[in-house]
């Protein structure tokens, strides 16, 4: 009876001392977008769920926010309305606008150990670009990307092509889009020779060639854009004549979603879009397939991608702590190559890549390291002060090229004007 009268007790105070631990258990809030196909949201998921269960001292409500773009503007308003998120994913470009809404704090008040300081050197520096500015750090890279060439290989056999071999240069991209673009008898494409998405966030895809020309769209600072550089004219006035003088590629204006699908069911049989769909397309791809670099002309080159992890102000030194500590856990090796894995984003720190588990999936799988090796010649995405309007003034250029309503240098000199009278202010 005494033993039974013990035990209760115990178990009593177990019980409550656990009720006291969930009252006591830092609340976080955290938004993350889904921009690609596959198994992402249900993998962040299932990762927040297995910290909160290895740290009852920490509660975190991982809520799907939409597209990078929804994300944001949840964000945004939410804290405006003084309810921000304590964390959140949100594209790396849009830092500089965090920044100047007064939205986010930098992690390297809460980065204070050697250890700290070990973990943060530890991410790729093509990542960081995006991350840092002003000798602080207020991105952690998460889920990041580049983009990359994807090849249908049976019909590069089809077309007499060696269906283990990519276009490595511009000229090359339009020889053997040539060869794969097949017509039938009243001349309409059946099978486009390459597809290069222009919707959506079309600046992404296109600074692979402005890159690869040898231009670079905006500096360091993010203050000051290069829109009329002649190189970039070179490299809209090449995606332009993919179209109009080579037909490799369908005119107009190429839907970024529909991207994936087209590949699948035999429209193009290249395309460019963001190693982020590498799992999508392995899962999903009826035919075999290759990944490749983007091509050069004057040099290799891509934009870097993705979303970064995010403070927010409003959050007690408490929260903070607990979410860099959730970030540290998610960027681990372990939790980074099941992300990896998931879903094709690129492992942005190199221990990962040496893991059991990635040395595995990619002896299995290796175009996974494709985005990978690409970092070496890698640039920061473009980013500035008000980058949604900037962008935005960008992208609407790059329509009229595209469309045919203006010519490229005219478009771009405009552009640049615009983005100008923006960006003066912060220079």
């Amino acid at each position: 009876m005494l033993k039974s009268t013990f035990l209760k007790a115990v178990a009593a105070t177990a019980l409550t001392f656990s009720t006291w631990a969930s009252a006591q258990a830092v609340d976080l809030q955290f938004y993350f977008p889904v921009a690609v196909g596959g198994k992402a949201a249900d993998t962040i998921q299932e990762l927040t769920a297995e910290y909160v269960a290895q740290n009852p001292d920490v509660n975190i409500d991982a809520v799907y926010a939409g597209s990078y773009q929804d994300t944001v503007a949840k964000a945004i308003t939410a804290s405006r309305g003084g309810n921000p998120p304590q964390l959140s994913v949100i594209l790396s470009v849009d830092m500089y606008t965090l920044i100047d809404e007064d939205l986010i704090v930098p992690f390297d008040d809460y980065l204070t150990t050697e250890e700290d300081k070990k973990w943060l050197e530890g991410f790729y520096p093509a990542f960081m670009e995006n991350s840092q500015t002003g000798g602080k750090t207020y991105g952690i890279p998460f889920q990041r990307s580049t983009p990359v060439l994807y090849w249908n290989k049976e019909a590069f056999k089809e077309a007499g092509l060696d269906p283990e071999v990519a276009p490595e240069t511009w000229e090359e991209m339009v020889e053997f889009g040539k060869k794969l673009t097949k017509k039938d008898a009243s001349g309409n494409a059946t099978q486009w020779g390459v597809r290069i998405p222009s919707s959506g966030f079309p600046y992404w895809l296109f600074q692979g060639l402005a890159i690869a020309n040898g231009a670079e769209l905006v500096n360091a600072e993010g203050n000051k854009t290069n829109f009329d550089d002649p190189k970039v004219v070179e490299a809209l006035q090449y995606l332009v004549d993919l179209s109009t003088k080579h037909e490799v590629m369908a005119p107009g204006i190429i839907e970024w979603g529909a991207t994936p699908k087209a590949f699948f069911e035999g429209q193009t049989a290249m395309m460019w879009t963001s190693t982020g769909n590498l799992t999508n397309v392995r899962d999903n791809a009826p035919f075999d397939f290759g990944v490749a670099m983007l091509p050069a002309k004057v040099t290799r080159g891509a934009p870097t991608g993705g979303g970064n992890f995010y403070l927010f102000k409003g959050a007690s030194d408490e929260q903070n702590k607990a979410a860099v500590e959730f970030v540290q856990w998610i960027t681990a090796p372990e939790q980074s190559a099941k992300w990896t894995i998931a879903t094709g984003y690129v492992a942005p720190r190199a221990e990962t890549w040496e893991t059991e588990e990635m040395k595995a999936y990619t002896a299995d799988f290796a175009p996974a390291l494709v985005a990978r090796d690409q970092l070496e010649f890698a640039k920061a995405e473009l980013s500035t002060y008000q980058n949604q309007r900037v962008t935005g003034i960008f992208n609407d250029a790059l329509a009229a090229v595209i469309t045919g309503q203006k010519d490229a240098e005219t478009a771009l000199k405009e552009a640049q004007a615009q983005a100008d009278e923006i960006l003066a202010e912060y220079r």
